[in-house]
């Protein structure tokens, strides 16, 4: 009787690799492995016996799927740790300002602050600044700056330089470069209250500004 070459599909097909057991996959196929492997060996034709590079072959199989089953397993304990320094380094922003992407800000007597990223060098930027209900309340000129994310305070005066009432404002920006139009986006600043982990990582909540993903995160201040 010769080895038969599909051994490993016997073994998964099998009943017992069925049930959800205590004992890990590797070691629950190993004995099932074994088992067969044996019978086959003293079942053999003795006219036709096993061949050493068959029985190298499905020793090998055997190898790779252990191995398979233990850089699971590492990778796991990997991940778990990750995640965990993860969370710690999370926790540690709460109370502190934190620069992300959003185009709101929120206006106290003391001001409001805003950020923006910008994709290269701009000789040219300017924030136009609009209250709840669309209308253009203050517009500013920024001036030159370089590429990368960066936080601006408004004082909170209107285009008259009159004071406006605390609240929530929203603001557009516009860069440019010699004539030419300079990718943009609006960044917004707020303090973190607290930490949400969900199914997609975990999630800063801003006060008064919402949720935002922790990768968002572009400033720290």
């Amino acid at each position: 009787m010769s080895v038969n070459a599909n051994i490993i599909d016997a073994l998964n097909s099998s009943p017992a690799a069925q049930r959800n057991l205590t004992r890990s996959a590797s070691e629950e196929m190993s004995e099932r492995f074994m088992t067969l492997f044996l019978a086959q060996l003293r079942n053999q034709d003795p006219l036709n016996p096993m061949e050493n590079a068959e029985m190298t072959s499905q020793l090998a199989q055997m190898n790779m799927v252990s191995g398979l089953e233990k850089l699971n397993s590492s990778m796991g304990a990997l991940l778990a740790s990750y995640n965990e320094a993860l969370s710690l380094q999370a926790a540690n922003l709460i109370g502190k300002n934190v620069l992300a992407p959003g185009n709101r800000t929120a206006l106290t007597e003391d001001g409001a602050l805003f950020g923006l990223e910008l994709s290269g060098s701009a000789d040219r930027v300017e924030v136009v600044i609009r209250d709840a209900s669309g209308k253009e309340v203050t517009r500013r000129e920024l001036g030159q700056m370089d590429a990368g994310s960066q936080a601006f305070y408004w004082d909170g005066s209107d285009l008259e330089g009159n004071q406006l009432e605390p609240g929530f404002y929203t603001f557009e920006i516009g860069a440019s470069l010699n004539g030419s139009a300079v990718l943009s986006r609006t960044m917004q600043v707020g303090m973190v209250s607290a930490l949400v982990r969900g199914n997609d990582g975990f999630r800063l909540e801003v006060a008064g500004l919402g949720s935002i993903n922790l990768d968002d995160v572009r400033q720290v201040f």
